[in-house]
């Protein structure tokens, strides 16, 4: 007797059966699809309603599979996987709030272009609104942030395989930046055998699943806006006086943006995400002193590449600045830039956009800038006090970056710290959630850049960025490459230290301090710990990190610090810098 005789037998109904390996059916159709779209990754929380999805990733060849117990966590780790393979990435969660907990991953997802496709398991229409477990309204469920939305019917054979690919395949063609939702209903039974012979609905679609193909390729023109994007009068403005803001793009486009920079003469101002090398580094102390901001006035054209600025310096003067023209260049759509400028807003991938534009070798104009660059170095040096501190660790990352490796950085005071006191690398792969800058999956997106690149990675994030994403350390038990955690341990949300809030309720209602230690949170999830109390002591723990095994646990590197000393640092070098 075969498996499913046996089932039948045991249950005795054919339509129970039927309906099981229909819906086991419909789910491999639409992870088969999945695939043809390039998704390499598949990221699975569990769950009852999704079993008939579960399955069909599970067992699928081309698809690495990722777990996670945490819905939230799971999107960011989604996240991380695209952002480091620069592919979509699939996640497939059950009915209820675990789709609602994917929520902060889609807005992210929706600001910074990372292509996620959310496959949310549902009940079926005759359970919504009269009182069914674990039954809401999913169909719209991320509104707009969701690039594009698919509310598939209840599997039915009814529907053809043709439908259901052709669909799919719309949709995730679309050019829209972000996730894609596609909520997906199955009625019980979900559990039974699989088929063993190919159903007749399936194979409709014939040689298709011998191919690599998508069923439906929807071609869009590209090249008319690719004509739309190349500026007729770049020749007339490559001759004057331009600036460069570098905010965040991709890593490979870091070095050519600098180069095409260094030809034309023109300084390049980059954010901690650009991948330029900074050269022009801690332009959140120099842009504090008037000469300088005086000198920049003389600027015509300022082009902005990437959007999603740290520095509050440069966010100022790029609000203030009033050059003859401003344009804006990134793939992403919107404005991207919140002082609306009057100029050209040009929506093209970087690299196509400089092959358009050469540049032409000039004199620089502002070499001045060069020394107060200086100025700032020489500054820092003697304001950092040689010990273990915030600040003088975000000073000195080149020296805990590891080879051929990345580096995770967090929000808040972490990532203002490294963009204006540190110059990193040109080129190195940096990364960061600087799309809605907030504090939750920060872990959990760092995990999955780790998963995906197969490199080291070093992650700097806060203690309470930590402790919102505390489940996180799960993911972090088996890497293939070394992964140290530095977690700045100053007791609480410190940025607020920064801020004019009450003075009076800053600690309670803001800063918010926990008085924890991290050493138990290692050891609950199995990571390896330590706690260094100087500098060199930082080091060499990480140098420790980077000499050990490929494969294994990543460690938690604790660095408690005094609360405000790293946002009182700062203050006194932007303060003292302006009068230098």
């Amino acid at each position: 007797m075969q498996p499913w005789q046996l089932w039948l037998s045991n249950n005795g109904c054919v339509t129970t059966m039927l309906s099981t390996l229909f819906n086991r059916s419909w789910a491999k159709v639409l992870i088969e699809t999945l695939t043809r779209h390039g998704v390499r990754h598949i990221c699975i929380a569990p769950g009852s309603r999704s079993t008939p999805l579960t399955l069909a990733a599970s067992t699928h060849h081309a698809l690495v599979c990722h777990t996670h117990f945490d819905e939230r966590g799971l999107g960011h780790l989604a996240l991380g996987l695209a952002k480091a393979s620069r592919q979509p990435v699939a996640v497939i969660v059950t009915s209820g709030t675990a789709a609602a907990n994917l929520y902060p991953a889609v807005i992210e997802a929706s600001l910074t272009g990372e292509k996620l496709i959310m496959l949310t398991a549902d009940r079926p229409p005759e359970l919504i609104d009269c009182g069914a477990n674990q039954a809401i309204r999913q169909p719209g469920l991320f509104s707009a942030f969701a690039g594009r939305r698919v509310d598939l019917p209840r599997p039915s054979a009814d529907i053809s395989a043709r439908w259901l690919v052709c669909t799919l395949d719309e949709a995730l063609s679309a050019p829209e930046a972000g996730a894609v939702h596609i909520n997906c209903p199955f009625a019980e039974p979900l559990y039974g055998p699989d088929a063993e012979a190919p159903d007749e609905w399936s194979q409709a679609l014939g040689d298709w699943w011998h191919s690599k193909q998508p069923w439906l390729a929807v071609s869009r023109s590209e090249g008319y806006a690719e004509v739309l994007n190349e500026q007729a009068d770049w020749a007339q403005w490559r001759e004057r006086k331009g600036v460069i803001i570098a905010g965040r793009i991709p890593v490979e486009q870091g070095a050519r943006l600098a180069a095409w920079a260094e030809r034309l003469g023109w300084p390049l101002i980059g954010d901690v995400l650009s991948q330029t090398g900074q050269p022009l580094p801690f332009a959140d102390l120099w842009l504090a002193h008037p000469d300088a901001r005086r000198l920049l006035q003389q600027a015509e054209l300022v082009i902005q590449f990437g959007g999603s600025l740290t520095g509050k310096r440069l966010l100022q003067w790029q609000e203030q600045c009033r050059p003859r023209e401003f344009w804006l260049v990134d793939p992403l759509p919107g404005r991207l830039d919140p002082a609306h400028h009057r100029g050209r807003r040009i929506i093209a991938p970087i690299g196509g956009w400089l092959d358009r534009h050469p540049a032409i070798s000039r004199t620089p104009w502002a070499e001045a800038l060069t020394d107060y660059v200086a100025v700032a170095r020489r500054h820092i040096s003697l304001g950092l006090a040689d010990r273990l501190g915030e600040a003088q660790m975000a000073h000195r990352i080149n020296e805990l970056l590891p080879e051929k490796g990345g580096v995770f950085i967090g929000n808040s005071l972490t990532v203002r710290l490294v963009d204006a006191l540190a110059q990193l690398p040109m080129g190195y792969p940096v990364y960061g959630n600087r799309g809605a800058s907030g504090i939750d999956g920060l872990l959990s997106t760092a995990a999955g850049v780790a998963r995906a690149g197969n490199k080291p990675l070093l992650v700097l994030v806060g203690d309470l960025s930590t402790l919102y994403d505390l489940n996180a350390l799960a993911l972090f038990r088996h890497n293939a490459a070394p992964v140290a955690i530095v977690v700045i341990n100053n007791d609480g949300g410190q940025i607020f230290s920064m801020l004019p809030t009450p003075e009076s309720m800053r600690e309670r209602f803001y800063v918010m301090p926990q008085r924890i230690e991290f050493r138990h949170a290692a050891a609950l999830f199995g990571l390896h710990y330590r706690q260094p109390d100087n500098m060199v002591d930082l080091c060499e723990c990480i140098n420790q990190v980077w000499s050990q095994a490929a494969e294994g646990a990543a460690t938690l590197i604790e660095l408690k610090v005094a609360p405000h000393e790293g946002a009182e640092v700062f203050s006194q070098l932007v303060a003292g810098m302006a009068g230098l």
